[in-house]
């Protein structure tokens, strides 16, 4: 049930409908191993009911993009496998080790400082190997790639470092038929083949390349895992194909904290960039940019207010936006709904993304930790 306590705003996360997503990517996947990536607070959707929730759905395997986020996973007691990707200097790699996180790395400096602390904890190290097959971001060039196997095999005989990945990640597989694609995979084939012949392949070894947008569409990419994210949070992960089957799972509300009526010629918020054209009914709604709310939003994106689509109105402040509401009535209290999973007809973020010329990912991970998460649909 949602919370009884009354609050100026906030994102409604529907758990059944992640379990839903995850089990239709679980059949996607056709027998591959899912691993669910929950970086950045389950894309704004609470990062421990969240992962729970992914769990219950069939993922084997959790995915963050930083070791803190790990570690918070492991103190609220999630056991499974969780694999962290993106480690910079100096973070606290004896934690990660002694709490059993997974560590990914993309060159010989970070494999030597992972092996230090392997050394450090007496706990041997389970890595992630990273190529770069066309992403041009994370991953090691396939130039370089051969060194970095030499070093990850040198630990491994050392036994600080146990290699249980072999990874990388697409650049356009939202984009079907983009040439890139089938050139990535040719040289994902060229890195996993490399590491065989060096002795660092074999069947304990996962190899995984797919995100979302390959589980679905690419056959050829889900390999031993493959890694969702935004499809598990119930938004389609290529637009274009529609929603594919997958439910929205968080509906953002606000209450509305001020109704009044002006009079024609009234200039509403910074800079008068709405004027009233008649008397009218202006609405308060408390959310704005530093809930995430963009401030490009001004003008542009639709709320559900008192049954009806309602334009913001005027600019998007730090904390509140406005809407017209004409002679419809509206009072202090009235929920309005800037988006969810559109059956009501309120807008969904998939709307909101279009309008203002962004992806859903933007939309949901920028609603600020000042906006609640509640939660239905827990597993019994």
């Amino acid at each position: 049930m949602y919370s009884p306590k009354a609050t100026p705003a906030e994102a409604r996360v529907d758990l059944a409908a992640i379990r839903h997503n995850v089990a239709l990517l679980k059949e996607h996947a056709a027998g591959a191993e899912l691993m669910g990536a929950v970086k950045a607070d389950a894309y704004g959707h609470g990062l421990v009911p969240a992962s729970k929730a992914v769990l219950e759905g069939g993922a084997s395997r959790l995915g963050t993009a930083y070791i803190r986020e790990a570690l918070a996973l492991r103190e609220a007691g999630v056991t499974a496998p969780v694999l962290s990707w993106i480690i910079t200097p100096g973070e606290p790699l004896d934690e990660a080790l002694e709490a059993d996180v997974e560590l990914s790395a993309a060159d010989e400096g970070l494999l030597d400082e992972i092996a230090a602390a392997a050394r450090l904890t007496g706990r041997t190290a389970r890595m992630h190997l990273e190529a770069d097959t066309g992403m041009g971001r994370g991953g090691a060039p396939l130039a370089a790639w051969p060194g970095l196997l030499a070093k990850a095999l040198a630990l491994r005989a050392e036994g600080v470092v146990e290699i249980v990945g072999l990874w990388s990640h697409f650049a356009c597989s939202d984009m079907p038929g983009h040439p890139s694609i089938e050139l990535q995979i040719d040289a994902f084939d060229t890195a996993l083949k490399m590491a065989e012949q060096a002795g660092a392949g074999g069947s304990h070894v996962i190899r995984h390349l797919a995100n979302s947008a390959a589980t679905v569409t690419l056959p050829r990419a889900r390999y031993d895992m493959v890694r969702t994210g935004i499809a598990m949070y119930g938004l389609s992960p290529i637009p274009e194909l529609g929603d594919l089957g997958f439910v929205p799972a968080m509906t953002l509300v606000a209450r509305v904290a001020l109704a009044k009526r002006v009079p024609e010629g009234s200039g509403v918020s910074y800079g008068h960039l709405y004027v009233t054209d008649r008397e009218t009914t202006l609405g308060l709604v408390p959310l704005g940019y530093a809930d995430g709310i963009l401030r490009h939003a001004t003008g542009r994106a639709e709320v559900l207010a008192g049954g009806r689509r309602r334009t913001v109105t005027g600019r998007v402040c730090m904390d509140q936006f406005m809407i017209d509401m004409g002679d419809d009535p509206l009072r202090a209290g009235d929920e309005v709904v800037l988006f969810g999973p559109g059956g009501e007809g309120e807008p969904t973020v998939q709307e909101w993304a279009d309008t203002l010329g962004t992806i859903t990912h933007e939309i949901v991970t920028r609603i600020g930790s000042r906006v609640p998460r509640v939660y239905k649909g827990w597993a019994t």
